[in-house]
């Protein structure tokens, strides 16, 4: 009976020390893996307000202001902001979806945005502040286009929609000085937002 416990001992230790560090811990019963997050990527003009808003929301992680959907590498902030680039300004969020489902991402980023603007966002004006959403796979495609369609059936508003859903492309994250800009410059963003009329106009919008 000694010799059976033995060689059982013995068998999981070389077990234990063949399997990698990852698989081994998840075999150990009632062991902590890391919670699975997933990426969501909206453009809805000037990216220092999208941040703002997506932040506010239980379950998102993190929030990226950035650039996407153009055809240079690396652009810088000079590089879009004169609409050459093709790219949008966008943040991409990353959430944990036990936390948040990607329907509510899609209703928070309805209500901060005029879907009825083309290549435009309140005061600011070009395809590099376009509303769009860039979807990651199947589902959020599926998820995008059937909020797209619910909102024109019931929107408050008699304008088109003209937001655009397209498969998300490379993600170039901005420069360091945009992130959490809202955050580090709270006097400079306030008057910003407050003249861009992004506020007046989202309760003339949505109510």
């Amino acid at each position: 009976m000694k010799t059976k416990k033995l060689l059982l001992l013995l068998w999981s230790a070389a077990f234990a020390l063949a399997m990698p560090g990852w698989a081994w811990s998840q075999a150990l019963p009632g062991a902590k893996t890391k919670p699975a997050t997933a990426k969501a990527t909206f453009a809805g003009g000037c990216f220092w307000c999208m941040e703002e808003a997506f932040d506010a929301v239980p379950g998102v992680i993190a929030t990226t202001s950035g650039y996407t959907g153009g055809q240079v590498k690396n652009p810088t902030y000079e590089q879009v902001s004169s609409g050459r680039t093709g790219h949008a300004e966008a943040v991409q969020v990353e959430y944990d979806p036990s936390k948040v489902t990607y329907a509510r991402l899609l209703e928070v980023f309805w209500r901060n945005i005029d879907p009825t603007q083309k290549d435009a966002q309140f005061c600011d004006y070009g395809s590099q502040y376009r509303s769009g959403i860039f979807y990651h796979d199947d589902e959020q495609k599926r998820l995008a286009e059937a909020s797209r369609a619910a909102l024109a059936k019931s929107k408050p508003f008699k304008s088109e929609i003209v937001t655009e859903i397209t498969k998300a492309a490379q993600f170039y994250p901005a420069e360091d000085y945009h992130q959490n800009y809202y955050l580090k410059n709270p006097a400079r963003y306030k008057f910003y937002k407050s003249g861009c009329g992004r506020a007046a106009r989202l309760k003339q919008l949505w109510g």
